[in-house]
């Protein structure tokens, strides 16, 4: 198994995409790929519908010429051909045309004028197939005629559409030849090659459009994302910042990101102040218990061994000191006692009494200095809902304030009473210098 350091260092030794540029490429490729499909589409959809009209007008051009030649009743020939085909041919020409500009005036009606174009030619077979009449040079040569047919050819230069049918005689309906139409769709491939070029053009425009549209909304979109980065590298090097991501007005993943993360920042900082409280807090909640076990072993020490009594209380007073430490020992351990103490002791009860007066009764031992005046105005048993060691917790802490800062007038008041609201009121009055205003708030 990969060790994770080991495995951290690898991912960040390797090269660093940021995930903007990953997401505007990602958006920008989607984008020219469906792009490109649908031109395709597209792109072939028109070469069929523009290939099938120049089919039609070679299927039309062969109906008209075998249309033109059927009345012939004996085998065609190029003297029949040329009068039903020609229409302005100089007189006495016996020979097969040659294609030059004067082909143009040679056809008289509409369909087969489309045949004087450049790249249309019309051949007229006899039925042992020699070549009797050819409006333009073609290399095409008459293959088999099993009807009218109109087929895509790609010989050497050619690459168009070549159409064939046989002629029947009208009055004998016996083959006296065949015509062959070829169309180099000329017209038909520059057409094709400027949509070609378009889709070339809109293509890279199109991709770079959407890149730049993918960036853009890659920065928008991740923004927050950035906000947190900055955030933490705050936080790892002050971790007792207090910057936090401003609040996104946005309903979303990330906008719930940003309170989830501002939340997180809450708690941890929330937890360093409890643990900075908590040191602070130390000296109180371990000097005290111990001071009142050095009270106790003196006490022992100088003449208490030798009283039963004595011995007894002092002995479980120390055991109570002890296991009071052994808690607090655990609690600095985990840091947790102000929020897991529903969790762990959800029904504890404290005899309110019982515990002030014994916490008081400390103090007067280790402070024989000091005058403690205690009021107790409750029942000999009062019972609250908490933990025992909590209830000591705060009142050692309130007492150790009121000695440490009663400088001048040694003397603490201490009340217990029933109160309608909290159901026990527990009061503690020094006559030191008081609580500074920037603490009272935090108290």
């Amino acid at each position: 198994m990969i060790p994770k350091k080991q495995t951290l260092e690898q991912t960040r030794k390797s090269p660093r995409i940021s995930l903007k540029v990953k997401w505007a490429l990602t958006v920008g490729v989607g984008i020219f790929v469906t792009f490109v499909t649908f031109s395709m589409i597209l792109y072939g959809a028109m070469r069929q519908i523009l290939v099938n009209q120049e089919r039609r007008t070679v299927t039309d051009t062969l109906n008209t010429v075998v249309q033109r030649l059927s009345p012939v009743s004996g085998d065609l020939t190029m003297a029949q051909v040329v009068p039903r085909l020609e229409g302005a041919m100089p007189s006495g020409q016996t020979s097969i045309p040659v294609p030059s500009e004067s082909q143009n005036r040679i056809f008289s009606d509409s369909v087969i004028q489309k045949l004087a174009q450049a790249d249309v030619s019309v051949s007229v077979f006899s039925p042992d197939r020699t070549n009797i009449f050819q409006s333009r040079d073609t290399p095409i040569t008459l293959g088999k005629v099993h009807g009218v047919e109109v087929q895509e050819a790609n010989i050497d230069d050619f690459h168009g559409l070549v159409g064939t049918a046989p002629i029947y005689s009208a009055t004998s309906s016996d083959l006296i030849g065949y015509v062959q139409v070829t169309d180099k769709l000329t017209a038909f491939h520059a057409t094709m090659h400027e949509i070609t070029l378009l889709i070339m053009g809109l293509s890279f425009a199109a991709i770079l459009i959407s890149i730049l549209i993918g960036y853009a909304l890659a920065t928008r979109f991740l923004k927050p994302i950035k906000l947190i980065t900055n955030a933490i590298d705050v936080v790892n090097e002050e971790p007792q910042s207090t910057v936090r991501i401003p609040a996104l007005k946005r309903n979303d993943e990330l906008g719930d990101l940003v309170l989830e993360f501002n939340g997180m920042l809450d708690r941890i900082q929330r937890y360093i102040d409890q643990q900075g409280e908590f040191v602070q807090d130390v000296s109180h909640e371990l000097r005290t218990p111990v001071a009142i076990l050095e009270g106790h072993l003196q006490l022992l020490n100088r003449w208490g061994k030798d009283d039963p009594e004595v011995l007894a209380e002092s002995l479980t007073a120390s055991l109570q000191e002890v296991t009071r430490i052994k808690s607090l020992i655990q609690e600095m351990l985990d840091l947790t006692r102000a929020d897991q103490v529903d969790i762990q002791f959800p029904n504890a009860v404290v005899d309110v009494h019982q515990t002030v007066q014994q916490v008081v009764g400390d103090f007067r031992m280790i402070h024989p200095e000091f005058t403690f005046t205690l009021d107790d105005d409750l029942e000999q048993k009062t019972f609250v809902r908490m933990y025992r060691n909590h209830l000591e917790q705060v009142m050692i802490i309130l007492l150790d304030n009121a000695v440490k800062y009663s400088t001048d007038r040694k003397e603490i008041h201490v009340s217990m009473a029933e109160n309608s609201v909290s159901g026990v009121a527990v009061a503690v009055q020094d006559f030191g210098e008081g609580i500074a205003e920037a603490d009272r708030r935090r108290v």
